[in-house]
C-alpha cells in the first residue's frame, strides 16, 4: 500500500483503516444522494503480462477471458477444484496485459495460488497495487467531474483511458478511478473540490444496495458462483471451456434447481461480522447459511448481503447467530434471482 497516500488521507481526516471521515453516518447519507469521492484502499490489483496471459486467465476463471473486448471490463471468479469461490475478480486489459482487480486482503494467497499454476507458460503475475491508486466517484456530478479532470465517462462495464490512468464504469453516475500513485494525490485534491470525501463504508454500501458481492478471506471456499448470483452479474461464462470446478458449477446450473441464493437484508440493532452464520425456522438449531458483506446502512443499522436457502428467504423469517438471535428485514435486490 502506498504510504504517502495514507498519510494524505489520515492527515484529511480519515481514520486509520480509512473506513470513514469522521462521520460516518453522514458519509452513508451522502452517498446515497450526493457526489462523492472514495478512496478504495480494500481493493488490490493483480497484473498479468506476457503473451499468453490472456489464455493462461481463460483457462483458470469462470469466465470468457478471450472475449474481453479492448475497452471491455469482465467480471470472473476463481474456483476450487469442488466449485467453490477463492476469490472474484473485474478484470480489464492494459497496454500490454490484464489486471485482475481482487479484494486486497486475500490478494498475496491468490497471487501465489495463480502462481503455482503458470508452470510454462509465458506469463509474469505481480502485485500491482503499489502501482495504483484506486478512487470511487459516484454521485450525480460525476460524470462532470470526470471531463474536468480529462476523463470521458465510460457506459458500465467499460474503461475510458485519461493522461493518468483508467476510468471504469461501475453503473450509472458510478465510477471507480484506478491511477498511477505519482499522479493520484493532484487527481484526489482537483476531485475534492467538488465532491465530497468519503470512507471504505460509504463505497461497500453501494455494492451492496447493487447487489455485488466480494470473495474475502472469512468467505473463501464458501460459496459456489451461484450462491452469490455471480452469474446474474455478468460473473459466469457457461460456453466456455473447462477451469477448475467448471464442472460442479455447470452442474448446479443445469441439474437442478439452486437451493440457496444471497440476499440482501438490514439488521436494525446490534452488529455483525462478515462470516457471521445465519439461521431459518425450517432448519432448526443448524446455521443455513453465513453473511457475505456488510456496511452502514442509510437507513440506520447495518445492511447486508447473506446467503441462505431460497425458501428461508421465501418464509422471511432468518435470524443472526443463532435461531434466538436478531431477525434480519430482508430488503429487495436490484435484479431477479429467481
Amino acid at each position: 500500500m502506498n504510504k504517502d497516500w495514507i498519510d494524505l488521507l489520515v492527515k484529511s481526516g480519515a481514520h486509520e483503516s480509512i473506513q470513514d471521515f469522521g462521520d460516518l453516518a453522514g458519509e452513508i447519507l451522502a452517498v446515497a444522494r450526493e457526489t462523492t469521492i472514495s478512496p478504495c484502499v480494500n481493493i488490490g490489483l493483480i497484473q498479468a503480462a506476457g503473451e499468453d496471459a490472456e489464455s493462461f486467465l481463460h483457462n483458470l476463471l469462470t469466465n470468457d477471458i478471450k472475449g474481453i473486448a479492448p475497452d471491455g471490463v469482465q467480471r470472473a471468479g476463481f474456483c476450487t477444484p469442488k466449485g467453490r469461490l477463492l476469490a472474484d475478480f473485474l478484470i480489464w486489459h492494459g497496454a500490454d496485459d490484464l489486471f485482475l482487480q481482487l479484494s486486497a486482503d486475500i490478494l498475496p494467497g491468490i497471487l501465489k495460488k495463480l502462481s503455482m499454476y503458470v508452470l510454462r507458460s509465458k506469463v509474469k503475475l505481480t502485485d500491482a497495487t503499489a502501482r495504483y491508486i484506486v478512487m470511487g466517484l459516484s454521485g450525480p456530478s460525476a460524470g462532470t467531474l470526470l471531463a474536468e479532470i480529462g476523463a470521458t465517462p465510460p457506459a458500465p462495464m467499460h474503461i475510458a483511458s485519461f493522461p493518468t490512468g483508467i476510468v471504469i464504469g461501475i453503473a450509472e453516475h458510478r465510477f471507480q478511478l484506478v491511477i498511477r500513485a505519482t499522479e493520484a494525490i493532484a487527481v484526489w485534491k482537483q476531485l475534492l473540490a467538488s465532491a465530497r470525501p468519503v470512507g471504505v463504508a460509504a463505497w461497500q454500501w453501494l455494492d451492496i444496495a447493487a447487489g455485488i458481492p466480494h470473495i474475502s478471506v472469512p468467505t473463501q471456499e464458501q460459496f459456489v458462483p451461484q450462491m452469490i448470483n455471480f452469474e446474474l452479474i455478468g460473473g459466469v461464462g457457461f460456453k466456455k471451456g473447462c477451469y477448475p470446478g467448471q464442472e460442479i458449477v455447470a452442474r448446479t446450473e443445469y441439474l437442478g434447481k439452486i437451493k440457496k441464493r444471497m440476499v440482501r437484508a438490514r439488521l436494525v440493532e446490534g452488529t455483525v461480522a462478515v462470516g457471521d452464520s445465519v439461521y431459518a425456522p425450517e432448519t432448526g438449531e443448524q446455521a443455513c447459511g453465513s453473511i457475505v458483506a456488510i456496511a452502514p446502512s442509510p437507513a440506520g443499522g447495518t445492511e447486508l448481503l447473506a446467503v441462505l436457502p431460497s425458501s428461508a428467504a421465501k418464509a422471511g423469517e432468518v435470524y443472526l447467530r443463532s435461531p434466538s438471535g436478531p431477525r434480519l428485514a430482508l430488503l429487495e435486490l436490484p435484479y431477479q434471482t429467481d
